[in-house]
């Protein structure tokens, strides 16, 4: 049966996404636009393009299934979903307004578990067994890796590209990177898009079942998968230019090779995850693929004074999300 609640979660859902987008535009942006080889305008359009085309190739949704995983089905309700979107959407404009380049991921994540948990306490009841670990266990993971591995592969990528035009005119190279940075930042947005747009279609879908509209195992129906695309889509054109000046410039100074090889590795590594139904940050790989190339010309070339500031959101996200979360459901709690 459809209900208020659940016309309220849907929406409230989607917002996340197109908040998601403008949050992250930045990831997919940051580089080209800090190169000049595309405006600010031009660079959000073509990362919504893509953002949106990746609904035509990612349709087995494993990453929504983790996602809708996280909380086992005995304690999920219209509340505890309300509850996590609402600590999701109030961290994620936290950290878009002082330009933090946090995990909207994560925080969904944090966001919808801390409610879960906070569902199990009123039933008096260990709040852990509200949990599903293993996909929480492995995001967490990821924290650490998905940098770590965009790193890896942006450094390996530089090196490649580098023997490669070794001997090429500086003139004729720049320019053939320009070029290439198109083709670089249009996969990372077509992945992003892929990445991201699947955690909300994950939260939609367990509203759905919690209301009785589908059954577990029910088929997703079409427009959700859409919606969410279409959200992202909108939510990348409307920028996010704060996280863009961070991702941009101040992790350390990228030109044009250094753009294509960063983008190649964060796409890279999303595709990879993707794959396999993990939920990682699009901001921590593509961070951790910056300061792999900064890395390749010396360490000093990285800010890591901005850096370590970072990894302190990453931290944090999970559970203050979580805290957050807990708290909303407790007010939520006493009007149903």
């Amino acid at each position: 049966m459809v209900t208020t609640l659940l016309v309220v979660v849907i929406v409230l859902a989607i917002a996340f996404d197109y908040i998601n987008g403008f949050h992250d535009a930045a990831n997919s942006i940051a580089t080209i636009v800090s190169t000049k080889v595309l405006s600010p305008f031009q660079a959000v359009l073509w990362a919504a393009l893509f953002n949106f085309a990746a609904y035509f190739y990612f349709t087995d949704h494993k990453v929504a299934n983790t996602i809708a995983k996280t909380v086992l089905e005995n304690f999920i309700t219209l509340e505890v979903i309300l509850a996590g979107l609402i600590a999701a959407i109030m961290w994620n404009l936290f950290t878009w307004w002082f330009g933090i380049p946090s995990s909207s991921s994560h925080t969904l994540i944090g966001g919808f578990a801390g409610a879960g948990m906070a569902k199990a306490a009123s039933l008096g009841v260990n709040i852990m067994s509200a949990i599903n670990l293993a996909p929480i266990l492995k995001v967490v993971a990821f924290i650490v890796l998905a940098p770590v591995i965009g790193m890896v592969i942006s450094v390996v990528i530089s090196i490649i590209i580098l023997h490669i035009s070794k001997n090429a005119r500086p003139s004729v190279a720049e320019k053939w990177f320009k070029r290439l940075q198109l083709v670089s930042s249009a996969a990372l947005s077509f992945t992003h898009g892929g990445n991201d747009a699947q955690k909300v279609m994950g939260i939609i879908y367990v509203a759905m079942v919690a209301s009785n509209v589908l059954q577990t195992g029910d088929k997703m129906p079409e427009w959700i998968p859409i919606s969410c695309y279409a959200a992202i889509a909108l939510g990348t054109m409307s920028g996010g230019w704060k996280i863009v000046k961070t991702m941009g410039s101040k992790i350390t100074k990228v030109n044009a090779f250094e753009g294509v090889a960063a983008e190649a590795a964060g796409a890279v590594t999303l595709g990879i995850t993707e794959h396999f139904g993990i939920p990682v940050s699009t901001t921590h790989t593509i961070t951790g693929s910056i300061v792999g190339v900064g890395l390749l010309k010396r360490v000093s070339a990285v800010r890591w004074g901005v850096t370590v500031s970072l990894l302190w959101a990453w931290v944090l996200t999970i559970p203050v999300s979580a805290t957050l979360a807990a708290i909303v459901y407790g007010i939520i709690h006493l009007f149903f």
